[in-house]
């Protein structure tokens, strides 16, 4: 199941580069209390189970980072660790895009179950979820230190 939503023109995806860094971590210090840090972002870079990439967007006659998602792939499952939208482009289907693209390539992979954790408070991120068809597993105490984790599993 997949929501439907108009979206952005323009957008193309690539795998995240050394390079994007400076953007993304802008993107991530807008998006989330607990930011990942710069070093998380290039061990993922180097992490072999680990895939990465990036939504660009022409912006202001040039072309900015709209986006990005970061997950693992091992044995036939995904673990979504991070997903996040330029804030100047939000509500424009970039986090619908990277998921599709995203779950198009894990189904080439052969992933047949993906999983993921979002903020109890993140409704809006909890519904984007379900209308791809992810149901909500369980909860896991404090993962973010200041709040609870809704586990979230999507089967293929």
């Amino acid at each position: 199941m997949h929501p439907e939503k108009e979206i952005l023109p323009g957008l193309k995806i690539r795998p995240m580069v050394a390079g994007d860094l400076e953007e993304l971590i802008v993107i991530e210090r807008a998006s989330f209390p607990n930011p990942w840090s710069c070093g998380q972002f290039e061990s993922e870079l180097k992490n072999p189970v680990s895939v990465a990439l990036v939504a660009r967007a022409p912006y202001e006659g040039g072309e900015t980072l709209a986006g990005y998602i970061i997950y693992w792939t091992v044995h036939g499952e995904a673990h979504i660790l991070n997903i996040a939208v330029n804030p100047l482009l939000r509500r424009k289907g970039v986090a619908t895009f990277l998921l599709r693209e995203a779950f198009a390539r894990m189904r080439r992979n052969l992933v047949f179950e993906v999983f993921l954790e979002v903020r109890k408070s993140n409704a809006a991120a909890r519904d984007l979820y379900r209308r791809f068809g992810f149901r909500e597993a369980f909860e896991r105490r404090n993962y973010y230190g200041d709040e609870d984790a809704i586990v979230m599993t999507l089967v293929f």
